[in-house]
């Protein structure tokens, strides 16, 4: 049987990746495999934070480090469902 209870907090996790994904091209990464080279990551690592999946808070530090916004300017515009 399969579980119709959606994994906890996953609408926000995906919110979170939405944002990844809408900063990484306005600061001129047009494909994830470059971000994930800069940031010394693997290319599937990477993937898996635009697709919603859940991660370390010092991983979103070393991202907006790369990207030069705070954490402020990250969250800024991000709805997170109630």
């Amino acid at each position: 049987m399969e579980n119709s209870n959606p994994k906890p907090h996953q609408e926000e996790l995906n919110a979170i990746a939405v944002r990844l994904k809408e900063l990484r091209k306005a600061k001129g990464y047009s494909n994830y495999e470059h971000i994930a080279f800069d940031l010394e990551m693997s290319r599937s690592a990477y993937w898996r934070l635009e697709t919603g999946a859940n991660f370390e808070l010092k991983t979103l530090i070393k991202i907006c480090k790369l990207l030069k916004v705070s954490l402020e300017e990250f969250f800024k515009g991000i709805d997170i469902p109630k």
